[in-house]
């Protein structure tokens, strides 16, 4: 890897704080930190790992992470360290050469990530820096992606409460993130309101948003129908069975007792 000296850092990265550990070419631990996450703090690990190493150049810093883009990666790249990126499977192995705890610990794992950089270079993908298109585009991809995992989770929850008290919705559409659906759940939140909708009103909603797959009378047949349901169920539930066995047997007259 070249006749120059050269430093290896592991970095367990971090949502909160990033521990980094730092060692020489022969494997001696020089030191290690906690950073927090963001621009003050990666801007303090880069310069706490020129002055613990004394190095001439950021160039000879060589730098472990098992995550391949974010705001670690980039920072390291743009201030010349040199970052490599490990598969984390490939790092559970070589942890398995310092303990073989299947306990978290973030020094211990940046000190293997450090060591392995050392030992065993051809494991580890090196980064370059992306042209900031592709990492726009990286960044929007994500944000669509876990938008994506948000909405799924809010429809399940969804489904699960309609299923509970109004589950006339549920016949209407499969996809419950449809924007019709959602608006006219907000117009009729409840199977009574739904019961008082107007067939104009319904007509004017499936026309604002296309949808031509049934018509306005159907939908509020649908609505109609459980509004009546629970109505029914109400009054059912109100009113005590005529023919309810009582809670007691009478009592029987003293002269038709037996003796």
């Amino acid at each position: 890897m070249g006749g120059r000296q050269q430093w290896y850092a592991g970095v367990d990265w971090g949502s909160q704080s990033h521990h980094v550990v730092l060692t020489d070419g022969d494997g001696r631990k020089i030191g290690e930190r906690s950073f927090k996450h963001g621009g003050e703090g990666l801007a303090e690990m880069a310069a706490w790992l020129m002055a613990a190493s004394c190095a001439a150049e950021p160039g000879q810093i060589l730098a472990a992470i098992e995550v391949p883009h974010g705001p670690v990666v980039e920072t390291l790249i743009e201030r010349g360290f040199k970052v490599h990126a490990i598969n984390p499977k490939q790092m559970d192995r070589f942890r398995d050469r310092f303990t073989m705890a299947g306990a978290k610990d973030d020094s211990r794992d940046a000190e293997v990530m450090a060591s392995a950089l050392r030992t065993d270079p051809r494991c580890f993908r090196s980064l370059a820096a992306a042209d900031p298109i592709i990492v726009e585009l990286r960044e929007w991809s994500r944000i669509a992606e876990d938008l994506g995992v948000e909405r799924n989770r809010l429809i399940n929850r969804l489904r699960e409460q309609l299923w509970r008290y109004f589950p006339a919705l549920l016949e209407l559409e499969d996809d419950l993130g449809a924007e019709w659906l959602l608006e006219l759940w907000e117009a009729a939140p409840t199977p009574n309101t739904a019961s008082r909708l107007r067939e104009a009103t319904i007509a004017k909603l499936l026309k604002r948003h296309r949808i031509r797959r049934f018509d306005a009378a159907s939908v509020v047949h649908v609505a109609q129908a459980a509004g009546a349901r629970r109505r029914r169920n109400g009054r059912s539930r109100e009113r005590p069975c005529r023919f309810a066995r009582p809670a007691h047997p009478p009592a029987q007259p003293s002269d038709q007792r037996r003796p």
